[in-house]
């Protein structure tokens, strides 16, 4: 009996760990900006960490990699033409596949981070073409237009969501007046369902995935709205208005311990809102209007929250209860990314920066600029096995930032 048993439980054991996903995405496993690594440098030489290689061929783009365990992927854009490129762990590329035309206005190039999940990469293009992948070979398993096939409307900088996916399902912002949010199937792109929502246009934002005991929720902000929609049918549980002139939302908001977090170039600066235990409402605990950047993201550690203020140009340091400045250092606006209990800023003159957060203050222990690549600083930095990958354009470069046994 106890045999029949093991064998019973092994065989359930084994079902479980086949469905399991493993997500490789935007921001880490998470989408918090949190990588979990060990073993870094904790202070870099003048000219930087040592660098390993470099791509220069990936044209236009504000995409950040993705990283796996064997391959990297990133999108670029050439001639208008959209590409998503795949390379191996030493720089070498294995493939690219076009992905369509990509946006060769404002700022050029594509903007989203691919999300691979197993064998299959999902992209969003700047013009809201939707592709599925496969890993190996780049072939091209299916694909949708927001604009065409979701009725959306693109915003003026171009669609810059990065795709969020749960389970079989993949989730998009098309923002169109029925469409505002839309639930696919991932393996052949079908709808399962649409949200209205609030009606809104779509943002830059791409949105997190929080999970209660009664039901997993998307939030993500849109032109207007920070909305929370529950995933299971699309339902709209709650909203907050964004009350300030200003489109340019770009920052995923961040769940913990029952409360939602955003960060808001777009006039509303960084506010804390408290979940109903049920998901279905919030209230807002505080709003500090003086923070905010534009897409820089943010980092929640301990009781603080981390990340780069646009005007006056700076990093700061935010105590979670209250809101207020604890702490700010002369380093200019960028992205922040957290790995092995240091911050790092990859700001938008170049400067790639490594700060010690410690009890609100921070210290700048090291920085080293960027000479290479393309147009303007906006990817945000990206840390696999000890590897710190940057992208500036056109060009990508891979640094080593394992301490030396």
């Amino acid at each position: 009996m106890k045999f029949r048993f093991s064998i019973l439980a092994l065989l359930m054991l084994l079902s479980l760990r086949g469905n399991l996903q493993t997500i490789t995405q935007w921001r880490g496993d998470a989408r918090d900006g949190v990588y979990l690594e060990a073993d870094l440098l904790k202070s870099w030489p003048a000219e930087g960490p040592a660098k390993l290689w470099k791509i220069d061929s990936l044209g236009n783009g504000f995409s950040s990699p993705v990283v796996t365990a064997d391959h990297i992927y990133v999108p670029g854009e050439v001639d208008s033409t959209g590409y998503l490129f795949a390379f191996d762990k030493k720089g070498t590329l294995l493939w690219k596949t076009e992905t369509g035309k990509e946006w060769n206005e404002n700022f050029p190039g594509p903007r989203s981070t691919p999300t691979v999940v197993d064998n299959l990469v999902y992209y969003c293009s700047s013009m809201g073409n939707i592709v599925c992948l496969d890993a190996e070979t780049g072939q091209k398993n299916w694909s949708l237009s927001m604009l065409k096939d979701l009725h959306g409307r693109n915003v003026r900088f171009g669609y810059s969501e990065s795709l969020l996916i749960d389970g079989n399902r993949l989730f998009c912002a098309p923002g169109g007046s029925d469409t505002n949010i839309v639930a696919l199937n991932r393996f052949n792109g079908k709808v399962i369902w649409k949200s209205k929502a609030m009606g809104d246009s779509a943002a830059f934002c791409s949105p997190a995935l929080i999970r209660l005991p009664q039901r997993k929720i998307l939030v993500t902000i849109m032109i207007h709205q920070v909305i929370g929609v529950d995933v299971a049918d699309g339902s709209l549980l709650w909203s907050v208005k964004l009350d300030r002139p200003n489109d340019i939302h770009c920052n995923t908001p961040y769940y913990e311990d029952g409360a939602v977090y955003y960060n808001d170039r777009g006039g509303n600066g960084a506010v804390k809102l408290e979940l109903s235990p049920d998901g279905q409402s919030v209230k807002e605990l505080w709003r500090n209007f003086k923070a905010g950047n534009v897409q820089g993201g943010f980092i929640k550690s301990g009781n603080y929250i981390y990340g780069a203020r646009y005007r006056p140009s700076r990093f700061e340091c935010l105590d979670a209860t209250t809101g207020e400045i604890s702490d700010s250092l002369k380093f200019a606006c960028g992205s922040t990314i957290f790995a092995d209990g240091l911050l790092y800023c990859y700001n938008d003159q170049g400067m790639v920066g490594l700060i010690r957060p410690v009890n609100g203050k921070l210290e700048l222990l090291s920085s080293f600029r960027i000479t290479e690549g393309t147009l303007e600083h906006f990817a945000h930095p990206v840390i696999c096995d000890g590897v710190l990958y940057i992208r500036h354009g056109k060009a990508m470069m891979a640094y080593d930032i394992r301490k030396k046994k």
